[in-house]
């Protein structure tokens, strides 16, 4: 147990996260009563060595009411670079808090990608009357950052950058990042750029620090630099970064003019969001859904894709009343019915996820798609039979019934074999077809394997045993 004496003497770090990485209770009580009390000295002094992370976790632990206090309180001392790290409803509700000179005075020495970063999810009112407030250079390039699309790289590029005429020798170029004030904060190489701002090559910073300083930059730049189009999909750019273990990247227009910079710690995000759309995605979320949103927000975004399921289940259900004949003259089958349905659909959606991130990876292209299919319909095949033994020794043991040991058996097999390939072709079809196969395949797949485990379980029963 950490008393208040012994978190005074701990490195702010160590104060604010237990050992599991929550927020200490302690600490953030503590934050609270500072905030309650309007002490501005007492909370700069818990939290102002904080690292922005920990400062957004922070926020996302305060009340709603807390947060905009909490921020107007630091005043200037507040690293408005927390923001970016919070869920987009905590930010969007801070900022409708906070007076639009305060958000300005805040993001107007962030680097433009975490400015536009903060405004983005704005109304286009609120965003133009923070706008104004800021400062013309500043105010520019979120503006041009702000015109990109969402999800592109313009949108997640900064426009802070060094770039260097090929006349510039080393020295230079060293000269110019030691006398100049505002470079980037963080910054990899330099780019070579002639008199309209087109990229002719880029310079890694460890080269450039290793040659002589009257060598020209010209003779170091790589001319083939890896370069990114400013409209580009962001996921395309994360996977070059991923392929070419890349750093840095250079962003440029259609006219081939250096407009920004990527870098690895946007790409990391860029995964995480990607990823993190298509967990949401399967499961039938919305990719905006967050814990901090209301009741009725959630509500009315999952309705759609359970709507869809529900009409999918009724689909399945009315094979039942094919075979309602069936039903009645032999009870059991009812009962196992749902268990063929069930471990289909268990097993398809095994595969589907499986499927659905290879694509979004492009892992499974056109060139491998047969070999993965035949790869799953193998699979299917071994489980099928495995568990059609499983299955069918429960059932007879269950029943006493030796025949329907087997039915269950075969349809096991039969409806594993269906989940596989569904599992696999839906979402390649849906791919072909240009619809997203982690939104659109989990309703067909499950709808097939149900629709085949009934189909499957109560015709072959009713063969076997004579039932009409």
């Amino acid at each position: 147990m950490v008393d208040q004496a012994d978190m005074t003497r701990m490195p702010p770090a160590a104060a604010f996260r237990d050992d599991d990485g929550a927020v200490r209770p302690q600490f953030l009580e503590q934050v609270r009563e500072a905030i309650e009390r309007g002490d501005a000295v007492a909370l700069h002094a818990l939290v102002g060595e904080l690292h922005e992370a920990d400062t957004g976790d922070l926020i996302e632990a305060l009340d709603a009411e807390s947060r905009p206090r909490f921020i107007e309180l630091l005043g200037g001392k507040f690293d408005f670079t927390a923001l970016t790290e919070v869920e987009d409803t905590i930010r969007e509700d801070i900022l409708e808090e906070l007076l639009p000179k305060t958000v300005a005075d805040g993001v107007r020495d962030l680097d433009s990608d975490d400015a536009a970063h903060i405004l983005e999810d704005l109304p286009q009112r609120e965003q133009a009357e923070i706008l104004e407030q800021m400062p013309p250079p500043e105010r520019s390039a979120v503006e041009r950052i702000l015109h990109y699309p969402e999800e592109s790289a313009g949108r997640r590029m900064q426009t802070e950058f060094i770039a260097v005429p090929p006349s510039w020798t080393v020295g230079d170029a060293i000269d110019h990042m030691r006398e100049t004030a505002d470079l980037p904060e963080r910054f990899f190489e330099l780019y070579v750029v002639d008199e309209e701002r087109k990229l002719l090559g880029a310079v890694a910073l460890d080269r450039l620090l290793r040659t002589k300083r009257p060598v020209p930059v010209a003779e170091l730049m790589d001319p083939d630099r890896r370069r990114v189009r400013a409209n580009e999909d962001q996921e395309a750019v994360a996977r070059m970064f991923e392929r070419y273990n890349l750093v840095a990247a250079p962003v440029v227009d259609d006219g081939e003019r250096l407009v920004g910079v990527l870098t690895f710690d946007d790409i990391v995000d860029v995964i995480e969001e990607e990823a993190e759309e298509d967990i949401r995605a399967l499961g039938g979320v919305t990719r905006d859904e967050g814990l901090a949103d209301s009741v009725w927000k959630v509500a009315g975004g999952r309705f759609n894709w359970l709507l869809v399921n529900l009409a999918t289940a009724f689909l399945a259900s009315s094979v039942l009343g094919f075979f309602e004949g069936s039903l009645e003259k032999m009870v059991a089958l009812a009962v196992l019915a749902p268990i063929v349905a069930s471990q289909g659909g268990n097993a398809t959606t095994q595969t589907m996820t499986v499927a659905v991130r290879a694509l979004a990876t492009r892992e499974l292209t056109d060139a491998n798609a047969r070999r993965v299919i035949l790869r799953e319909l193998l699979v299917g095949m071994v489980n099928g039979l495995a568990f059609a033994v499983i299955t069918g020794v429960a059932a007879w043991a269950w029943f006493k019934v030796p025949g329907l040991g087997v039915v269950i058996a075969l349809a096991m097999l039969c409806n594993m074999v269906a989940a596989a390939l569904g599992g696999i072709l839906i979402p390649l079809g849906l791919n072909r077809l240009r619809v997203d196969p982690a939104v659109a395949s989990s309703p067909f797949v499950t709808t097939v394997t149900d629709v085949v485990g009934f189909f499957s379980f109560l015709a072959i029963a009713t063969l076997w045993f004579g039932l009409k």
